[in-house]
């Protein structure tokens, strides 16, 4: 199944609405609290809540020592070298750079889907418009600058790169290695194997001597636990089982509206014309990339020849 219908097109949605809000969270947080413990004991404390969840409510734990590892790679992948190091980038890297390299997790999707076999991704001409339009959306609405992204401090961006194809690849990988584990139980593991990777290269790097919890860093934490990562990441692990991953990357160009809304409705930010133009050109290409998927010419199937016999 390519294209996002039913339950994958809301969890697709929440994705979008709660992801779309947890960057003023992280920025909080980071300013409060060494960065790859604060992003390591986030997941850590969701995937042991989510996992406690889903098995109370009688979900298994996955049998075969192949669906354990698949989950692992997969939450090491999206998680400690994908979100934790955009969380560390934020350290560095201003808001509307930072929301230009996040975006390209819908390039990057696209590209790996593309290239790794056993998938449905195609780099046509309709997806490759589709992607284009929405990047240039995005750098519309933030507006960054090709010089403001050229002089940022290259810590920041080269992190934001790295967790983007990072996260693309755990995120293609995942949907070439399905598993039977249930959506909520592989979150639950994928959260608490990336949480621990992270909070032991923080431990490394002797963050623990600046852990200092405040109130503003644990509301930051409380909150991109339940909805950054419970909600938003189990959502995200159902829609990419249920769809392309080229299309559910896709989240990445509609983050920033969401995040432009919320200071709109929160923080009366004006929307300007620029802002209006920005949000159809990146819903236009989120709606057509969809649309190519959907009415993608099926390939063509030859019907085999007969063997010639060989006897005179």
């Amino acid at each position: 199944m390519a294209a996002l219908r039913g339950r994958a097109l809301v969890a697709y949605l929440i994705v979008c609405v709660f992801w779309g809000s947890t960057y003023l969270a992280i920025k909080i947080g980071v300013g409060e609290l060494p960065p790859f413990l604060f992003a390591g004991l986030r997941f850590l404390t969701a995937g042991v809540l989510l996992l406690g969840g889903a098995l109370a409510f009688g979900d298994p734990l996955p049998r075969r020592l192949a669906d354990w590892r698949t989950q692992a790679i997969v939450g090491v992948l999206l998680l400690a070298g994908g979100n934790a190091f955009v969380v560390w980038a934020e350290q560095y890297t201003s808001s509307g750079v930072a929301s230009i390299f996040v975006v390209t997790v819908a390039l990057w999707m696209a590209f790996f889907d593309a290239i790794i076999p056993g998938g449905s991704g195609d780099l046509n001409w309709r997806v490759v418009t589709g992607l284009a339009i929405g990047f240039v959306g995005t750098a519309l609405l933030v507006g960054a600058t090709p010089a403001e992204i050229m002089h940022a401090d290259l810590r920041g961006p080269v992190a934001l790169t790295a967790a983007s194809a990072s996260w693309s690849l755990g995120s293609v990988y995942g949907k070439r290695h399905p598993t039977d584990t249930s959506p909520y139980v592989g979150a639950g593991i994928q959260m608490m194997a990336g949480g621990a990777t992270v909070a032991l290269v923080g431990s490394a790097l002797g963050e623990w001597s600046r852990w200092h919890l405040t109130a503003k860093g644990a509301e930051a934490a409380a909150y991109l636990v339940v909805f950054g990562s419970i909600l938003g990441y189990t959502a995200y692990t159902y829609a990419l089982r249920h769809a392309s991953p080229t299309i559910v990357g896709t989240y990445a160009y509609v983050n920033p509206v969401i995040a432009v809304l919320l200071g709109w409705l929160l923080l009366d930010e004006p929307i300007t014309a620029r802002t209006l133009v920005a949000m159809a050109l990146i819903f236009g290409a989120v709606i057509w990339i969809q649309l190519s998927h959907r009415f993608a010419p099926a390939p063509v199937r030859r019907t085999p020849q007969p063997e010639p016999d060989p006897t005179p």
